[in-house]
């Protein structure tokens, strides 16, 4: 029995958290371990509260029951996904502090364990992988399972991010087993856009500049371009995903504003530099090839102070060679 198993057997109420404006990642795994809860915890008080989810993951078994504002309540356990630290858990980081227990799972390297219990695998491809590994095969079903490959997918690019191991296929492949329509979630959920959507990624990148001799590559959405095409940062997903897929591109930024100069910034890297490491020094986190922050002040203020934590590393690539 694992440690997650073991105090979800111990608790009459569980609450599931996972980070403010969630990802495929974040959705997956948290309404995956709603499922698996209410299932082995049959009339026991389940929740999962998220804040600003998606609607492309209406597919999703438990999305109609996400809660979106905290209450008072008090729970025996607080199980948390892919957050890497109670900040992102936004409003709801009361549930963590007056639950009796804790545990996170997690697979962000800047994790900074801030529950009772952490499961955090650096190394795994996602937080649905991880907690594949915390749950009893004989309780996965097809729902369950649906909600497991979808967090997979969207972590890994389908597939194809560097986080991506044998042991990443190779769940994929059990979950695959239970009948899910795999395709349709891959085109469903991370292939297909709206026409705004389709039309601010058109913007983003018909605007896009290049620096650092085409190592590097930024582009902006203003909130008067957000306004002016209807969108919300919903809608942004998959921009800076673009960036990076260009020829020569080492690193890739994409910045949105959410106040007069205080921008949201998502990064990426192919093969070289760690943005997780840039992210963390701006008071964000992530992954090796894919991070994020908020900064403020101008754009070129926000570009200049990226780009020169970007060179650093790949000038000590460079040396070293």
């Amino acid at each position: 029995m694992t440690k997650l198993e073991q105090m979800l057997n111990e608790a009459a109420s569980v609450v599931i958290l996972g980070h403010v404006n969630p990802d495929g990642d974040c959705m997956g795994s948290c309404l995956a371990m709603y499922r698996y809860a209410k299932k082995r915890k049959q009339g026991a008080d389940i929740r999962v509260c998220l804040k600003n989810f998606p609607e492309k993951f209406s597919y999703l078994e438990g999305y109609d029951q996400i809660q979106e504002e905290a209450g008072e309540e008090t729970f025996d356990l607080c199980i948390c996904l892919d957050c890497s630290d109670r900040e992102r858990l936004g409003e709801f980081s009361v549930y963590l502090d007056t639950a009796r227990a804790s545990i996170c799972v997690d697979h962000h390297v800047t994790n900074t364990g801030y529950a009772g219990e952490n499961v955090v695998e650096a190394g795994a491809s996602s937080t649905a992988e991880v907690l594949y590994g915390q749950l009893s095969d004989d309780l996965i079903d097809k729902e369950l399972a649906e909600c497991l490959y979808t967090g997979i997918v969207h972590d890994t690019g389908v597939f194809r991010f560097s986080s991506t191991t044998a042991k990443t296929m190779e769940i994929a492949g059990k979950l695959m087993e239970t009948g899910i329509d795999f395709t349709k979630i891959i085109d469903d959920s991370f292939y297909k856009k709206t026409y705004l959507q389709s039309q601010i990624l058109g913007r983003a990148l018909m605007e896009c500049i290049r620096f650092m001799d085409g190592k590097c590559i930024f582009t902006v959405v203003k909130s008067q371009d957000m306004d002016f095409y209807g969108v919300t940062p919903k809608d942004l997903d998959g921009i800076v995903d673009h960036l990076r897929t260009i020829d020569g591109v080492e690193c890739a930024i994409f910045l949105y504003e959410i106040d007069n100069h205080m921008y949201k910034v998502s990064m990426r890297s192919n093969y070289v530099v760690d943005v997780s490491r840039i992210a963390a020094y701006f008071g964000g986190g992530g992954h090796v090839r894919a991070a994020g922050c908020t900064m403020s002040g101008s754009i070129h203020d926000v570009v200049n102070n990226l780009s020169e934590h970007i060179e650093k590393q790949l000038l000590a690539v460079n040396d070293h060679d």
